[in-house]
């Protein structure tokens, strides 16, 4: 990571690097048989303006109801009162054992994806080193767009390739939120809400999901500039074990801290899980200068800007700020610090039993020959 270029970003980008929350889970209403999502500058959806009703006096109210009693009419009834969510830690139980059961599952099918990977590598040398001479020997037709294309994609590093896929899929979600047809299953599936009937696949696929240009371009950006840091630190297969185990749990601390203090309402954003990956970079490199990209002259070590970040977070979270999903920001960078810490030795490094399971389950398969070799 250089002195002011990727990891400087970091700081510039900071207030813009959020998870939205809104403010009441009235900001979705129906208009015209659509089912459309209002937002805002400050937190991603706008609250429904209350209609005031003109208040009857009790002779006209009498009036009215002996008028429906000669017709033999009942008096309308009062409107039934919305139902406030309860703060039932109860509900959270679901989402914890998913939390748990997703974390394990994704450091799992990472250290599978590792072997496959190094298998393959392996079993394909001399098929690169064929095709290689063939390509010396062959003569070149491709140009245009395609060689170009091809060129920019072998330039990239390991990690900027393997963030293009979530960069990809972060697109692909926010053109779902233009569909007017899909706004229902975008609210339902793609924002986290402790107090909605969906808990646990949004806790994921909310992690993917922007409504916001400028709040998904903010946050790709950041993402885009630690790709490279943090995959050469961990591997590409780490790295997304840690970056989807991530969205998972700094969702499940925003929906503990939501029922906490009774503010429920839906949140969206890959802020969390960038959090992490930022906060793992800042602790396994804290003497790495960082500087705001917009004031390269005044630097600072990743470890002081880290320090801030979550000392600004929980302030929020303390004093109840709702302009941001404090909740989740510091849960991804408390989560990226302990990784660093201790996560990489107790999870990672103890992967060896599952991946000789694996290996074994591999090696007895049909064309294995049962003689136990890759």
């Amino acid at each position: 990571m250089s002195s002011s270029g990727v990891a400087a970003v970091m700081m510039a980008l900071r207030a813009s690097v959020f998870r939205w929350v809104s403010e009441d889970i009235s900001s979705t209403h129906y208009l015209t048989n659509r089912f459309t999502l209002q937002t805002q500058q400050r937190c991603g959806f706008r609250k429904v303006a209350k209609r005031v009703e003109p208040k009857k006096g009790v002779a006209e109210e009498a009036e009215q109801t002996e008028i429906l009693h000669k017709k033999g009419e009942a008096p309308a009834p009062d409107p039934p009162t919305p139902r406030i969510p309860a703060r039932s830690f109860g509900r959270l139980v679901k989402p914890l054992v998913f939390t748990i059961g997703f974390t394990g599952c994704s450091f799992g099918g990472a250290a599978i994806w590792q072997y496959e990977s190094l298998k393959s590598r392996v079993q394909s040398y001399f098929d690169d080193v064929k095709a290689d001479w063939l390509e010396k020997k062959r003569p070149q037709k491709q140009a245009g767009l395609g060689k170009q294309v091809n060129q920019w994609w072998n330039s990239l590093s390991d990690g900027q390739k393997t963030v293009t896929g979530i960069i990809a899929a972060n697109a692909l979600v926010f053109c779902c939120w233009r569909v007017p047809s899909l706004q229902r299953t975008m609210v339902k599936y793609f924002t986290s809400n402790p107090s909605s009937k969906s808990l646990c696949w949004p806790m994921l696929l909310s992690t993917f999901s922007h409504y916001s240009l400028f709040h998904m371009a903010a946050n790709m950006y950041v993402l885009w500039s630690f790709s490279s840091s943090i995959v050469n630190m961990m591997g590409k297969e780490q790295f997304m074990a840690l970056y989807l185990s991530a969205g998972v749990i700094s969702t499940f601390v925003s929906y503990v801290s939501k029922t906490a203090m009774g503010r429920f309402g839906p949140s969206l954003g890959a802020s969390g899980a960038i959090m992490t990956v930022l906060a793992a970079v800042c602790t396994k490199m804290p003497e790495a200068k960082l500087a705001i990209i917009f004031l390269p002259m005044y630097t600072f070590t990743a470890g002081n800007a880290l320090k801030a970040i979550v000392a600004l977070d929980t302030t929020g979270l303390i004093l109840g700020w709702r302009f941001f999903d404090h909740a989740a920001h510091l849960g991804g960078a408390l989560f990226g610090i302990w990784y660093i810490i201790y996560g990489h030795e107790l999870i990672w490094k103890n992967r060896e039993p599952l991946v000789k399971m694996w290996h074994d389950f591999r090696t007895r398969g049909p064309g294995a020959g049962g003689n136990g070799s890759m």
